[in-house]
């Protein structure tokens, strides 16, 4: 019985030494280091100008669409009063263009009258110099000046009516559709001005938290410059850069865990969202002529289930290789 007992201690000592060394030449577990990020927007304005007023600062956290800063520019204010003018110049001359004023038609009205006063006196004179003429109280050279005057008449009378047909009218349909161009060129240079003007006023395009502020009142930036840098930290993602051998089948909807150094030791669930494949800078090479070959480095990109409460940008993320919940 004792031989027993001691053989049977025996192998419980020799189980728990192989446990001992299993777990003393068991390599330690591979630990990812990642980052938090979130995107971030540098505001720059479309036209150049003068600070003039600064709404927010590096820490305040700003909505989308608000007014974070205004610029100025005399320059812009000047070519849209010069647009402005020039459109009011086109519209009166479209106007003119339409119109015909009274006294013009008046006057054209009385031109034709004595057109035809004119034509009714040289037909009475040619009607005469016809009778005159078959008693030979005339000559033919009379008759034959009094039917010129008479077809002279008629040609005036002809071209009096078409004088008040064209002053009625106006001008020509061509001119009043140049017209009408002009005005429409006019007003689209204007609305140009002041889309320009309008971009003195500069909004934020996203929400988030103003991290960065390069603008002074008062200090000139040109088109594109920025201005603030502002961080949606309210979306937060994990990012982490991994050899393609270390992927082992994960893909995109995948869950794992993750810590936070930063906010404690408690464990984070978060969700793949994309996996890319980084440039060729990031390819790890083979050291050995055969037997190995080159490794490229994915990006891992997983979004938190639930962002925890002081979650960052910039901090940093531990997550045990292969990802604890695969």
């Amino acid at each position: 019985m004792k031989k027993a007992v001691r053989a049977l201690v025996g192998i419980c000592v020799l189980a728990a030494l192989g446990v001992l060394l299993w777990f003393a030449t068991r390599p330690p577990p591979l630990v990812v280091q990642g980052e938090v990020s979130a995107d971030r927007v540098d505001i720059s304005p479309r036209v150049g100008g003068r600070v003039a007023k600064l709404n927010v600062d590096v820490g305040d956290m700003v909505k989308q669409g608000d007014v974070i800063a205004t610029l100025e520019s005399p320059q812009l204010m000047a070519s849209m009063h010069m647009a402005e003018a020039a459109l009011a110049v086109s519209e009166a001359d479209l106007v003119r263009v339409k119109s015909t004023r009274p006294e013009t038609i008046d006057a054209a009205k009385a031109e034709l009258a004595a057109a035809n006063a004119d034509v009714v006196l040289y037909q009475e004179e040619s009607a005469r110099q016809a009778r005159l003429i078959s008693t030979g109280a005339s000559s033919q050279a009379l008759v034959d000046q009094a039917s010129r005057n008479l077809d002279a008449a008629i040609r005036k009378k002809e071209s009096a009516d078409a004088n008040l047909r064209l002053a009625i009218a106006g001008a020509s349909k061509e001119e009043k559709a140049l017209a009408a161009t002009q005005v429409e060129q006019a007003r689209a240079s204007l609305n140009q001005q002041q889309v320009d003007v309008g971009e003195l006023t500069i909004h934020s395009s996203i929400s988030g938290q103003v991290t960065t502020r390069i603008a002074e009142l008062g200090e000139n930036f040109s088109a594109g410059a920025p201005l603030f840098a502002i961080v949606d930290i309210d979306h937060p993602w994990f990012a982490f850069n991994l050899r393609e051998d270390l992927l082992k089948g994960l893909k995109i909807g995948d869950h794992f865990y993750v810590t936070v150094p930063a906010l404690g030791p408690d464990k984070v669930e978060v969700k793949v969202t994309v996996l890319n494949a980084q440039g060729q800078y990031a390819t790890w090479r083979a050291t050995r002529a055969t037997g190995d070959f080159d490794l490229r480095t994915f990006e891992v990109r997983a979004e938190p289930v639930t962002p925890p409460a002081g979650l960052r940008p910039g901090m940093s993320v531990l997550a045990s290789w292969p990802f604890e919940g695969l």
